[in-house]
């Protein structure tokens, strides 16, 4: 029998690549005459290339949620409704981290399985709060304390200003993307920018060119930051031997009266291109490798981040991971999901520059929700079917 090979493509850091390679040992084991092979791209080229051109190439794509609204409209993966039992997929959507599976449901399809699921959260170095006679922020205020002091680390380039500008929108009051006219209203989004200069007017400015990798690398290398109030979350580096110094995760702090924030949720799905010459093969790998007991056993021992409940409560993912799973849960059950229409990602490429801008340099707030507001309406007609 003829080998069958399947190409797959995913983002370059350990929690993306290391588990999908041992999954695709074990299935050759199991089915020898398939072999997979995975690729990797950076974390920007992962957010910003055009879906539907990846999918001429691979048969297997880890994707961002925001992309399923581009997946509706050109058909590029499968709707995996249509090819899974409909009681797998009772039991993943019963089984979601937050809103992981429902964020790739789009226009009564499933375009991709919740593989791997993440939302901004707290991280700190436990060593050096304790050896500071430092206790770990638990509200806003103490945030800002903190960051005056300079031990704060936080990622703050473009995307994920954006991200966290959602978040301070929400609590102070707003929801964004209520209108088709305005991202916020104009009082929310002014008092969000407002406590968001309160923070990032206190860091160093090499943070505004980090990304949550680079935070978690940072902290991890050195001792010169203490606590990251929200990035990202990487399970990685609360296991031993993964980093230099281990860090800690837990939920993000608490805003206005007593209520924790709520984060921009983010991880990533498998899909299956339509273009597949073996979608039956595609379609069976990702069956498995999102399934309970892949999620709980070799994909989360091998550095991964699943999107199945099931292994954020397995007591040996969470001994391994110093309870990552345990802490970081109730902020992922809390989490906002972002928009997915056919066009949305070419506001998420460019609203975070005038944020970007203001934060690190000044400027007027009113401005930046002008500038914003135009790219929003702007991308209620845009396509994702050319690159952007």
């Amino acid at each position: 029998m003829a080998t069958i090979t399947l190409k797959g493509i995913t983002w370059a850091h350990s929690r993306g690549i290391t588990p999908l390679l041992a999954a695709a040992q074990r299935f050759n084991e199991l089915y020898p005459h398939t072999e997979i092979v995975w690729e990797k791209r950076s974390l920007q080229h992962f957010a910003d290339y055009p879906l539907e051109k990846l999918t001429d190439h691979y048969d297997l794509l880890i994707i961002d949620h925001p992309w399923v609204g581009c997946a509706a409209a050109t058909g590029c993966v499968l709707p995996l409704d249509q090819y899974l039992p409909a009681a797998y997929l009772d039991e993943q959507a019963t089984s979601s981290v937050g809103q992981s599976h429902r964020s790739y449901q789009y226009k009564g399809h499933q375009w991709a399985l919740a593989i791997d699921a993440a939302t901004p959260v707290a991280s700190y170095r436990p060593d050096l709060l304790a050896a500071n006679n430092t206790a770990v922020p638990q509200s806003w205020q103490e945030v800002i304390a903190l960051a005056a002091k300079g031990k704060v680390a936080v990622p703050a380039i473009p995307i994920d200003l954006l991200m966290n500008f959602y978040t301070f929108c929400i609590a102070c009051g707003q929801e964004p993307f209520q209108s088709t006219e305005v991202v916020i209203d104009t009082a929310t989004g002014l008092q969000a920018l407002a406590v968001m200069r309160q923070l990032y007017a206190n860091i160093d400015p090499i943070f505004f060119t980090y990304n949550p990798i680079a935070v978690a690398e940072r902290m991890s290398r050195t001792n010169d930051y203490w606590y990251c109030p929200f990035a990202y979350g990487y399970s990685n580096y609360s296991r031993l031997g993964y980093g230099q110094h281990l860090l800690q995760y837990e939920d993000v702090v608490n805003f206005g009266l007593g209520q924790k924030l709520l984060t921009t949720i983010g991880g990533t799905g498998l899909a299956v291109s339509a273009a597949s010459a073996h979608k039956e093969v595609a379609i069976r790998f990702a069956e498995l490798v999102v399934s309970p007991a892949w999620q709980a056993g070799i994909y989360v021992q091998n550095g991964g981040q699943p999107g199945h409940l099931s292994a954020w409560t397995n007591e040996e993912a969470n001994r391994i991971t110093h309870r990552y799973f345990h802490h970081v849960l109730p902020a992922m059950e809390r989490g906002y999901m972002r928009p997915r229409y056919n066009g949305y990602l070419y506001f998420q490429d460019h609203a975070g520059d005038p944020l970007h801008q203001y934060l690190r340099e000044g400027g007027s707030p009113g401005a930046v929700l002008e500038a914003m507001n135009k790219l929003y309406r702007q991308s209620l007609v845009k396509k994702e079917t050319v690159a952007i």
